[in-house]
């Protein structure tokens, strides 16, 4: 503490260079912190993954469909706890080219696997009556001004219907900061019931809920070759392993965000360290002083890397801290980022990376400081 009032002093000794140092890396971690919650996005929610999850398609593609018959042997196969099935509507409202996230399901099984959607009882048991009855997420409705008993009509261009597709609006879904909450789900009886004769008794995909995560692998070699040469082969994955997969279909967007992070952060830190160096060697009189009046080299040397780490954890925090309140604001794309959010892994990381850039930035000049001759310095001036 007794050095607070040196480093105030010595940081600011050259306020016009120490100002743009702070926006640098204010900048740099606001970056950071942006880039980060685009990568959360774009990763479609594969930290939080059930790792007692797993997903059946179709060994070809996704697009191809399964027979709904695959249900019942999937089910009595042991360790599952549920099996259930989706398909993908590709709903557009009002515009064809406004393509909401729209699938096909069956409600007590979808609501028993995904447990992180939270829905009130009331509206669950609705959604069990009405064989046109929907549920939508929260951002979703907000975004289209939904509400519960709204009657709405869809288009798609995959399912031809027998007469328009329209939907009652039964629940609005809820879920933690990490859930998709711009889906639109309805029930997968209307679907089969209203699409044309030659669909019927197709699925897209299926979810399998089992019962011990550890026999993921066993469970899914198990369920490929049950259905091994069959019309319709499967290849079953992790929830994670093939989220990770439809992301990955728009780029490695993981490696790209974190290149981006990376660059800018060195880049800026450079900057630090440059100011970091002009400012010790302007003072190595002053310098040689301190040591003169009992200053050990230790205290030199912490005393260079505490205004170092000042300026990188002081401007990098409020870089990061102005980048969460901007994400608390929501998506700005209107929907297109479905999970907007800055991770707290992701903060935890910043400010590590802070107090990384600030050692690395000091050390040298620390370390230059801390062997600093007094005779030497002196000499000099």
């Amino acid at each position: 503490m007794k050095f607070l009032p040196l480093i105030w002093m010595n940081v600011w000794r050259r306020r016009i260079r120490t100002t743009f140092t702070l926006l640098s890396v204010f900048i740099a971690f606001l970056l950071f912190g942006l880039v980060m919650t685009i990568r959360a996005a774009f990763s479609l929610g594969v930290d939080i993954a059930g790792l007692d999850r797993l997903v059946l398609i179709n060994k070809v593609t996704l697009i191809l469909p399964l027979p709904i018959s695959y249900q019942r042997q999937i089910q009595s196969t042991p360790g599952v706890e549920f099996a259930t099935h989706q398909t993908w509507f590709n709903g557009a409202y009002q515009q064809p080219t406004n393509v909401l996230t729209t699938i096909a399901v069956e409600p007590g099984p979808f609501l028993a696997v995904y447990p992180e959607f939270i829905l009130p009882a009331e509206q669950a048991k609705a959604w069990q009556a009405d064989k046109q009855g929907a549920i939508v997420g929260k951002d979703l409705a907000t975004r289209l001004n939904w509400k519960i008993g709204d009657r709405i009509p869809l288009m798609s261009s995959i399912w031809q219907p027998k007469v328009p597709w329209e939907f009652n609006i039964v629940g609005i879904y809820d879920g933690g900061s990490s859930v998709d909450k711009t889906q639109f789900f309805f029930r997968y009886d209307y679907l089969d019931e209203n699409r044309a004769e030659q669909l019927k008794g197709n699925v897209g995909w299926y979810v399998i809920k089992i019962a011990d995560p550890s026999r993921a692998v066993d469970l899914g070699q198990t369920f490929d070759t049950m259905f091994a040469n069959s019309p319709a082969e499967t290849k079953t994955t992790t929830e994670k392993g093939f989220i990770e997969g439809f992301a990955k279909q728009v780029g490695d967007i993981g490696t790209i965000t974190v290149a981006i992070a990376s660059t800018v952060l060195f880049m800026f830190g450079m900057v630090a360290a440059s100011t970091m160096v002009q400012s010790v060697r302007e003072r190595t009189s002053e310098l040689a002083v301190l040591k003169t009046l009992g200053f050990t080299d230790t205290s030199i040397l912490v005393l260079v890397l505490c205004e170092s780490l000042f300026i990188t954890v002081v401007a990098g925090g409020f870089g990061l801290a102005v980048a969460w309140a901007i994400v608390q604001r929501g998506d700005p794309t209107g929907g297109l980022l479905a999970i907007f959010t800055l991770p707290p892994r992701d903060i935890a990381i910043g400010f590590a990376l802070m107090v990384l850039m600030g050692l690395i930035a000091g050390a040298i000049p620390a370390m230059g400081a801390m062997r600093l001759r007094i005779t030497d310095a002196l000499r000099r001036n």
